[in-house]
């Protein structure tokens, strides 16, 4: 079967509340409209024509919905979650959990008796969650680690009043100690600290750090106590142009700034928050999953069929452009085809469904390829 979804928008308070609209083609109703989720999450899943939600359809018969193959692989959970993701105000400072250190997490919160929709539980399921966000605008983002001597060149730049000891740490190569210390450190000494690198960027008039001095100025007025405004320091500060992409695996330390993307991921709520938020914040277990090492290049482009490789075991994506014609994609597993521009028609064996922007369709693992036409662009997203 090939089918349209109808898919759950999420009001986080971050969201933007005109960017989803925009792209549907609708008036906007005021609220944020932070992320549109396209999958089989049990928290929010897609909906399909008939009434019955994608999650219970795969939770009956996975085999039928799935693949065999898949099916087992996946001991018959749908293995990707896609979203179109709108911020309009920066996300959390966050990383996500490997596979084991995901089964490790969720077995400590059962044992100790946090229920799953508890604020202060960190692990929702026992899945790692590895991901990738596709820029449909110009978007803003802090992503993993920059490397130490461009940090500390950064800071030198910069001269914020009561730094001194930071920036020798990182001058020593001791990254994992200063981001653990200043992670920890309370808001009331976290606030001065805060200020002064607020007055630190106010006086910076070199263009060599544009991007960091723009994002810095933000958080230091938005979260003067928060020590994730300190952990900005540390994170490459990158612009990604349209359909560029980050991909981010398992210890990442990130946080999205603004814009508008596509985003898949393992079918995983996962979270672990060090700061930028009013939700629940954890940082010894934030520490104990990030990947200190440093990240050199993080931007990602697609490849010249369109995929992006990111080497990732729970979904595969390739971006579609078409101007008129028709595009036959081969795939295993169940597909989720995303339109984010123009008008596409979606099609299997025998059903076909048209999709506008924002719009997206579903294709069983058994359907076989999924055959595109019309002029516009579209992700599909499949199982490895």
């Amino acid at each position: 079967m090939v089918v349209r979804l109808q898919n759950t928008i999420r009001d986080y308070a971050w969201g933007s509340p005109t960017a989803l609209p925009e792209l549907l083609g609708v008036e906007p109703d005021g609220k944020p409209q932070a992320e549109m989720w396209m999958g089989a999450h049990e928290s929010a899943p897609s909906v399909l024509p008939n009434g019955d939600t994608l999650y219970d359809v795969v939770s009956d018969d996975p085999a039928a919905v799935l693949g065999e193959e898949t099916a087992e692989r996946f001991e018959g959970r749908f293995p990707f979650l896609a979203k179109l993701l709108a911020a309009g105000q920066p996300l959390s400072i966050q990383a996500h959990p490997s596979r084991d250190q995901a089964i490790d997490g969720y077995e400590r919160d059962e044992a100790a008796g946090i229920p799953r929709d508890a604020a202060d539980r960190n692990y929702k399921d026992a899945w790692p969650k590895p991901e990738i966000l596709i820029a449909l605008e110009p978007f803003d983002a802090l992503v993993g680690f920059r490397p130490l001597d461009r940090t500390v060149a950064l800071l030198d730049a910069l001269a914020p009043a009561g730094f001194e000891a930071l920036t020798n740490q990182l001058r020593d190569g001791k990254l994992r100690e200063a981001f653990t210390d200043f992670m920890s450190t309370d808001r009331d000494t976290i606030r001065p600290l805060v200020g002064a690198l607020g007055e630190a960027v106010a006086q910076y008039v070199g263009d060599a750090f544009e991007l960091e001095r723009e994002t810095l100025a933000k958080l230091c007025a938005d979260f003067p106590d928060d020590p994730g405004v300190l952990a900005a320091l540390l994170l490459n500060r990158i612009r990604l142009e349209r359909f560029d992409a980050v991909y981010l695996p398992a210890g990442n330390v990130h946080a999205y700034l603004r814009g508008l993307g596509f985003e898949v991921m393992a079918n995983s709520d996962n979270v672990l928050r060090g700061g930028l938020t009013s939700k629940y914040v954890d940082v010894p277990e934030l520490v104990s999953v990030v990947d200190f090492e440093p990240l050199t290049d993080p931007v990602l482009t697609a490849e010249a069929d369109g995929v992006y490789e990111t080497g990732c075991p729970y979904f595969a994506i390739r971006r579609v452009d078409l101007d008129g014609g028709e595009r036959v994609v081969e795939g295993a597993g169940p597909r989720i085809v995303c339109c984010v521009a123009g008008t596409i028609d979606a099609g299997g064996k025998e059903s076909v469904v048209t999709l506008s922007a924002g719009q997206s369709a579903f294709a069983a693992g058994p359907e076989g390829p999924c055959i595109l036409r019309g002029s516009g662009a579209a992700f599909v997203v499949s199982a490895r």
